[in-house]
Order: C-alpha cells, then structure tokens, then sequence
C-alpha cells in the first residue's frame, strides 16, 4: 500500500492531500474516491476510509479544507474565518481536477464521498461537475447548514441574525465569519444538490442530533425516484461507531459494485443461556425474533431464531444465525424466507431458501450481509 502526501493550489493557498493507493494496480486505469471531513474536522479523521478502499482497488484522496480544520490541525493554508460552503466547494473541485489529471486515474470512474458538512459539499461539487462525477456519496449530510444560518445557530453558536457579528464563535474551538452564514443563508440546498443526476448513496442514523434524520429524508426525495438510495442505520448519532463504520463501508462498496441492499431485518434479542462451558471453550445460544419491512417483503421472524455463538480461548467468537421469516412478498403472496448466516472469511454470507418466485434468485445469489448493533438488537443488511 502506498501512502503519499502532496498539495493542490487554489488562489494562492496549499491544498493538502493524502493519497492511498495499491502499487501492484498503478499499470492500470483505477477508479478514484475523493474524502471530505465534516466541520472542523480533517484529513486524519477519513483516513481509515481511505486505507478501506484503496485496499479494495480504489485510489483514495483525503484532504484538509482550506481553514476546514481546528487550530492547531490540518495541513492546508487558510483560516477558518475565511472558510464558507463556496470556499470548500472550490477546494474539492481543485482536488478532483488534480486527480483527474493523474495518469494512472480513470478519469471516467471518480466518487465524492462526504461526512456532514463534507457530504454537504461533496453533494454541490457533484451537483457542479455533474459528467465528472460516477457516484455520489453522503454519510449524515449537513443539509442543515442554511437552515441553521436562518436560526443565528451556526457550528452550534448562538447570535442574532438581524446583526451577525462578523466573527461568530462556536463550541469546541471554531471561529467562522459573517461571510460563512451569507454564503448559505439564502440557499436551498435540496434544490442545489438536485441538479446532480448520477447515482447517490445516504447513510444517515435515526439518532443524529445535529443533523436530524429528516434531512436524510428528504435528501433522498429531492433526487429523481431510483437515484438515491437511504440506508438509515438505527443507533447511530452525528457519526458512527466501529461496527457501524465498518457496515457502512460494506454498504458502499456494494454501492459502487452495483449491488443492491435486498433485506433489511430488524433483529430483537430475546434470550441467551449458555449451552456449554469447558476450560478454552464456550457455546451459547442468543435467541431472537424480529420483522422485515420494506417494499420487496413485509414479515416477522418465527419464534424463536437462534444465533449459536462459539469462542475458543481468547480467539473470536464464531456466530451461526439461523432463522425464517414469514409474511409476504411485492405481488402479496405468502412466503417463507430461511436464513443460515455465518462468517466466511472477512464478511458474513447469507445462505437462503425460499418458497417464493419473487425470492428465489436468492438461493443462487452471491450475498454478503452486515450487523449493526442497538440496544435490545441489531439490524441485519443483506446485499446481492
């Protein structure tokens, strides 16, 4: 894997970008995924994304916003007091004409992938660059931000919109100025994004209290019917923790690979005993039940499934879910769906029997599944 530092130039200032990238794929045209951070945030903070998909055969690109960062971080020129939308548009519009120009780029394959206010501009740039852009990525968008400037509420502070200072202070070390709040206050940002026409992804937790989940929403309702995809992800605030980073990384390979998130099950734990116990070894038993809602399939979980876990010594503990579903499929017909889910190798692979036409290419389907955690449960995501 190679790591490689350089710098783009905007009107004077040093953009820096982090590039990763696998050495034995640089004979050959690579597809390309540009990372922004979100408010105050940084290159470091998108670097393990970075690392995810270069190791999938993507050349990556993680850069620090002019004045985007804390002080004290981020290797760009620039202060935050000259930082706005419209400046850190510009910024990512110079880190893409750079990549585009790279030789070893296909420049016909480039994604934008954005966290908060990154999603929010990588959703302009896109919407800006609308043939430069294959895919568009958002994880819990900041399409808040113009609301927030009508509400004196930017970056979390407090001030009146009748008179906004010309230097705004907010928790947690960042100063933005007047200009910041009128480059957004009068803008529509669905609108904007809109105009963007290639395929998007919004990955967007049902707990976010800064961005709330309704933004989300209509994120995915401002774009052409089909063209966004919403995954919401149950317990997750503004950010994910590790086992949800590591299901929304799943979620946007498969993305990119034109796969489609097929089941969605809700799983709510019931039981749990311990079936056997030995010096080095243990079996339990986690029973559960649990429903699928989704335009496809409507049903629950027959009582009981049942997840046998296994852990030898202090080794990883092994899971083996198994579990049917019964309810009923798009045309309305009854149905049963069975699931065996286990891990092979780096991701859990569903396998599935079904007495439904509707369903029945499943059974002959490469599928991957993801987990991801919340109190009394977990959702289960099943992509093919």
């Amino acid at each position: 894997m190679q790591e490689r530092d350089f710098f783009c130039n905007r009107d004077g200032l040093k953009i820096y970008v982090k590039e990763f990238m696998d050495l034995e794929r640089k004979a050959e045209k690579i597809p390309a995924i540009i990372l922004s951070h979100g408010f105050g945030g940084d290159s470091v903070g998108m670097e393990h994304y970075g690392r995810h998909f270069a190791e999938k055969g993507y050349a990556t690109y993680c850069l620090d916003f002019c004045g985007g960062s804390l002080p004290g971080t981020g290797k760009s020129d620039g202060s935050s007091l000259t930082m706005t939308i419209e400046s850190e548009c510009e910024d990512l519009m110079t880190v893409l004409h750079t990549v585009q120009e790279l030789p070893y780029i296909d420049k016909e394959n480039i994604s934008l992938l954005g966290c908060s206010q990154g999603g929010f501009v990588s959703g302009l740039v896109a919407a800006k660059c609308k043939e430069e852009i294959s895919n568009l990525i958002m994880f819990f968008p900041a399409l808040c931000i113009p609301d927030h400037a009508r509400l004196g509420a930017l970056g979390g502070a407090s001030y009146d919109v009748q008179a906004v200072p010309e230097e705004i202070v907010c928790p947690g070390g960042m100063h933005i100025s007047r200009r910041y709040h009128e480059n957004v206050v009068n803008m529509d940002p669905f609108l904007e994004i809109s105009k963007y026409k290639g395929r998007v992804l919004v990955i967007h937790g049902k707990k976010d209290d800064i961005v709330p989940y309704a933004y989300g929403v209509k994120a995915k309702q401002c774009y052409e019917e089909g063209q966004c995809k919403l995954i919401s992800v149950e317990d997750a605030g503004h950010g994910f923790n590790e086992q949800q980073d590591e299901s929304a990384m799943v979620a946007v390979e498969h993305f990119l690979n034109h796969k489609r998130e097929l089941l969605t099950i809700q799983v709510i734990v019931t039981g749990y005993e311990v079936r056997k116990e030995r010096e080095g070894y243990k079996e339990a038993a986690v029973y559960f039940t649990g429903y699928c809602h989704q335009e496809d399939f409507k049903g629950c979980i027959i009582p009981e499934g049942v997840d046998i876990q296994t852990q030898y010594g202090d080794g990883p503990v092994k899971l083996r879910a198994e579990y049917t579903l019964v309810g009923t499929d798009r045309t309305g017909q009854k149905c049963c769906i069975h699931i065996l889910n286990q891990k092979k190798g780096e991701y859990y692979k569903p396998e599935i029997t079904t007495d439904s036409k509707e369903f029945a290419f499943l059974e002959e389907t490469d599928l991957t599944a993801t987990l991801e955690g919340f109190p009394g449960g977990l959702t289960v995501r099943i992509f093919g």
